[in-house]
């Protein structure tokens, strides 16, 4: 075993100590308390020992393991039925993300086990290496990994595998494990109706993730569009996505912070809509730690951009309904930046969550409105402030 690879010890029903790789997505720390658990572990058990801190390594039936899981995820949902939600907007949804934490955590407190290769050592255990590997890696030695995280790598193969249809792109995108899959819509609509500058030679898309956008403007007639991302994961699946599409003469997939080097008459940005730490390598897609990829963004738009040209904003407004971000706040940030803003295209969202009245941030949700912001900057005559 790698002397710097995380394990986790325990005692087997002999009494005898073993000790086990330790594999976390999200970087969590190997549990300090660790016991045995099986088909004979009632829920109310496994709930009262997960919520103390100690995890559960599983040597039963998978199948039953999945149900485990289950029973948990509902005793968790009726807890949090049962709690006084504050009236501030901010305190509330501080709750809901502390709230997030703790599921996480006491959920991924039951654990698989995998012996190298991953193949995992549970009765009517499928099949998952393939799902396994293309997530993360290869597995050289046994080890532990929560049984949450297993079941987000299976899901995300079988999305990678059958793909989402993008009808603004008439075609399929398939988002890698870890990537953020565009299954909301409203974002790409936005992107097929904003009218194109003028020059349509090249295109900057900030942020790529799977590709969709920097795809889309290709589609559009941008003969060539630069696509950057500075994680591993999304630009694999960016140059996955350009290759299915056979865009790849048009679209190139860079690795770079935020700009590529150099100018365009057009530049893409659609940045994680809330200011906050991302608990995993997904939530990154959501979150932006003290919003710095929208500061980056606008700080560096104008340097970036063609005389003349356009930055496209993607931005929703649930931060504002959420007290985390005001109006005034984005429009200063805008003139500090040197932009003006000469157009809005505004949609309202479309998914399921807008009318969960259950779902604590209900009311903010169901406001929501996401907007494309066609920016210039200041310095180039004939714009003025819409």
């Amino acid at each position: 075993m790698n002397p710097a690879q995380p394990v986790i010890r325990w005692h087997d029903a002999s009494g005898l100590e073993q000790v086990l790789a330790w594999r976390s997505e999200a970087g969590a720390k190997p549990p300090a308390r660790v016991i045995e658990a099986d088909d004979t572990t009632r829920a109310d058990a496994a709930w009262r020992l997960a919520c103390e801190g100690t995890a559960l390594l599983w040597r039963g039936d998978y199948h039953n393991a999945r149900q485990l899981l289950q029973a948990l995820g509902r005793r968790f949902e009726r807890s949090r039925a049962r709690r006084k939600w504050p009236d501030d907007r901010v305190a509330a949804f501080n709750l809901y993300r502390l709230g997030q934490a703790q599921r996480a955590h006491t959920l991924g407190a039951l654990l698989v086990r995998f012996d190298a290769g991953w193949r995992l050592l549970a009765g009517r255990a499928p099949d998952v290496a393939n799902a396994c590997t293309q997530a993360w890696g290869e597995c050289p030695e046994p080890c532990a990994v929560p049984l949450r995280d297993l079941l987000g790598a299976i899901g995300a193969h079988q999305w990678r595998e059958r793909g989402v249809e993008v009808p603004a792109l008439g075609a399929r995108i398939h988002a890698h494990y870890g990537v953020f899959s565009p299954v909301r819509g409203e974002y790409i609509d936005l992107v097929a109706a904003a009218p194109l500058p003028a020059d349509t030679r090249l295109a900057f898309d900030i942020g790529t993730g799977t590709g969709v956008l920097a795809a889309l403007l290709a589609r559009r007639g941008v003969e060539r569009v630069l696509a950057t991302d500075n994680a591993p994961r999304a630009l694999a699946c960016a140059r996955d996505n350009i290759a299915r599409l056979q865009l790849g003469d048009r679209v190139e997939p860079v690795e770079a912070d935020l700009f590529p080097q150099g100018r365009a008459p057009l530049i893409v940005c659609n940045p994680p809509w809330l200011p906050g730490k991302a608990a995993s390598t997904l939530e990154r897609a959501v979150y932006d730690p003290d919003g710095a990829m929208l500061r980056g963004f606008l700080a560096g738009l104008c340097e970036h951009l063609a005389p003349g040209g356009e930055g496209w904003l993607i931005l929703s407004d649930l931060a504002e309904h959420l007290g985390l971000r005001s109006r005034e706040e984005l429009l200063a940030a805008f003139d500090a930046a040197g932009l003006v803003v000469i157009d809005r295209l505004d949609v309202a969202p479309r998914h399921a969550r807008t009318r969960d009245a259950n779902d604590p941030l209900h009311a903010a949700r169901a406001a929501e409105v996401t907007s494309l912001w066609r920016l210039a900057a200041a310095r180039d005559a004939g714009f003025t402030r819409l």
